[in-house]
């Protein structure tokens, strides 16, 4: 722990003070403002407090400031406008409150980033903002600000990426920007923005993100452009929506027409008629081939079309054959098949039922998932209950199938005896966006379903990806919603299941009868992410003797960061050519994984009081992923 010292003005020829992660505690001296040659200003990841000093407007050289990640306090001086040479500005995580100065937005020569987000900035986005020309990068995400968006944003026409999430904005989305062409990335999610969703939109060629969530739009969805790819748009949590693309899961929009179009009317009566007869037939065929063939009754957990019988489920897995078999747990086994009649691959899980627990499970998946829908949870595409050919109780779950197989596989391969030992992993890169998806996914979970659900057991073997490498959770047969007690076991006590979840992974409390939690699950995702940079399992042979892998971690940070790392990681910096450097202060690799663990380190905090909500985790995350790899997509799958 030191203090920037006071004394600190009397160097003046000081061009860079660079003091990031060095424990520094205290304010901010006055007489920085002395150092009429100060360029560069760094000291994130501090515990620095007091207010910024109005001295910052005597620093005429001034180009980049960060002070993220501290306990700075107090309005954002006006005099900061003064640094008319300042290209980039970061104050993200502070507790920086007030109003933001339209003489700050005045600083014509900000073209790299102003960033100050997770603050509790209050009143409008000045319309001071159309100055910023030259700007890459707005982010205002995480406070308090309100009013409706200023139609002078649009004169920022050199924005790549604009995040006004987590806000009270309100009011439709300004037309003026139309003029933001070059955006790669726009959310405005968490909002109280209202309207149509702008056609403009669709025109943006080179948008890769954009998140319009958990606000009051309203209308019609477009289907063009940015909206045709699922994994790129968000827009859940709008009630008044409708349409889309079907991957977008949202409420198709009602025929609404007026006098003036009865053509397209008698049309429309005219197909509807000729699908209600064609489903009648087709609903006559199903009830005749019951008649002639037993088979399991079968419910859509979202009302799907997908009918499927014990049958067909034989048939597309090959009568469960091993070779089709994935993966097996403690309550059933799963199986890849293929639907002979339209050749489409499914995941079926099939119910162990000699588990006193597995019929349980079932009705504690189905009721988890029949109401719930997320980009990063794994679909159920119907539930089968019924009998098999001799006449026992049959139970199975039909997933959409993950081509990429689970975590676990890509974290600890298997090298058979006679196979190469060049095995498949996953790069750094891949690593930050499935850890990503998961916090996403259980972001949405524990917050914005009607009522939380908790997955209870999360681990590699229950992350499932896809032919893009997106994580998606999977295996709610643990589950438990917190509500009334649906499923009629207590949320009180660990359940008449025994103890939740997978040991490593389970939170302590969980073993020591607390009530279940999403902290619990912020414990698993913690040891989760700890893994997954570590490439060790939180039960490896090494951890015994009050060791644990959090211990484990805990005692290298930050000067042994590179000893904990998973080796395959530290080949990889060094194949693309990164320097030996072990000190995380002067790598920005390795800065970035000092971040991560530290996000492992809180979520698994022995005392759940300690544990911070995902919601946070996924603004962490975000930050880190924009810091660090701020133009990087997700990379293809390895070979």
């Amino acid at each position: 722990m030191g203090r920037i010292p006071d004394g600190i003005g009397n160097l003046v020829n000081l061009e860079v003070l660079f003091a990031s992660q060095n424990q520094l505690s205290g304010p901010i001296p006055f007489d920085i403002g002395r150092l009429q040659k100060l360029n560069k200003f760094f000291a994130d990841i501090n515990f620095l407090s007091g207010t910024i000093p109005h001295s910052f407007g005597n620093l005429s050289a001034l180009t980049m400031v960060g002070l993220d990640f501290n306990n700075l306090q107090g309005n954002i001086p006006p005099s900061i406008g003064k640094c008319q040479s300042l290209l980039g500005l970061s104050v993200t995580y502070n507790n920086l409150s007030g109003p933001i100065p339209p003489q700050l937005l005045g600083v014509s020569s900000m073209s790299i980033i102003l960033d100050l987000s997770s603050n509790y900035l209050t009143g409008e986005l000045p319309v001071a903002v159309e100055n910023l020309k030259n700007l890459g990068q707005l982010r205002v995400s995480q406070n308090r600000l309100s009013g409706l968006l200023p139609k002078t944003l649009g004169s920022c026409v050199s924005l790549e990426k604009l995040y006004l999430d987590g806000n009270l904005f309100e009011g439709p989305i300004p037309s003026s920007l139309s003029s933001l062409r070059g955006l790669e990335a726009l959310d405005l999610s968490n909002n109280n923005l209202s309207g149509e969703i702008p056609e403009f939109l669709v025109r943006f060629g080179a948008l890769r993100y954009l998140n319009l969530s958990f606000n009051n739009f309203e209308g019609v969805i477009p289907s063009g452009g940015i909206f045709k790819n699922a994994s790129a748009t968000f827009v859940e949590g709008n009630s008044k929506l409708c349409g889309g693309i079907p991957e977008l899961h949202m409420l198709r929009c009602n025929l609404k027409t007026s006098s003036s179009n009865s053509l397209r009317l008698e049309v429309a009566i005219i197909v509807g008629s000729l699908g209600a007869t064609l489903a009648f037939t087709c609903l006559l065929i199903l009830w005749i081939g019951k008649k002639k063939e037993k088979q399991a009754t079968t419910t859509s957990v979202e009302n799907s079309v997908l009918q499927l019988s014990y049958q067909s489920i034989v048939r597309a897995t090959d009568g469960f054959s091993t070779q089709n078999l994935v993966g097996s747990g403690s309550f059933g086994s799963v199986y890849k098949g293929v639907l002979q009649a339209s050749g489409a691959v499914i995941a079926v899980k099939v119910l162990n039922l000699l588990n006193r627990g597995a019929s349980r499970s079932f009705l504690a998946e189905c009721e988890a998932l029949k109401n719930i829908r997320h980009r990063n949870l794994v679909k159920v595409l119907t539930a089968i209950s019924g009998e098999d050919y001799q006449g026992n109780d049959f139970k199975a779950l039909v997933y959409e199938f993950m081509e990429n197989g689970s975590l676990e596989d890509w974290l600890h391969p298997l090298i058979g005896m006679n196979e190469p030992e060049t095995v498949r992993n996953l790069n750094f890169f891949q690593r930050v966006s499935v850890a990503m998806d998961v916090a996403h996914a259980l972001e949405y979970l524990h917050h914005h379903c009607e009522e939380p659900i908790i997955h209870c057991d999360l681990k590699p073997s229950n992350i499932l990806l896809d032919e893009e490498m997106v994580g998606h959770i999977s295996d709610f047969g643990l589950a438990k919603i917190l509500s009334t007690d649906r499923l009629n076991y207590s949320a009180n006590k660990s359940g008449s299941l025994g103890l939740r979840g997978t040991i490593g992974y389970a939170p302590p409390e969980y073993g020591m009868g607390s009530g279940l939690s999403t902290k619990g699950d912020v414990y698993s995702y913690g040891i989760l992410l700890l893994e997954m940079f570590t490439g060790k399992r939180p039960t490896d042979e090494r951890f015994r003797e009050g060791l644990s892998l959090r211990n484990f971690v805990k005692a290298a940070l930050p000067e042994r960061i590179v000893e904990v790392t998973d080796p395959i990681l530290v080949e990889e910096r060094v194949a693309r050519g990164t320097p030996g450097v072990k000190n995380s202060r002067n790598d920005r690799h390795l800065r970035c994984l000092n971040s991560l663990f530290e996000i492992g380190l809180t979520c698994s905090a022995e005392s759940p009081n300690e544990r911070i909500d995902m919601s946070d985790v996924v603004i962490k995350l975000c930050s880190i992923r924009d810091k660090f790899h701020p133009t990087r997509l997700r990379h293809e799958v390895p070979t």
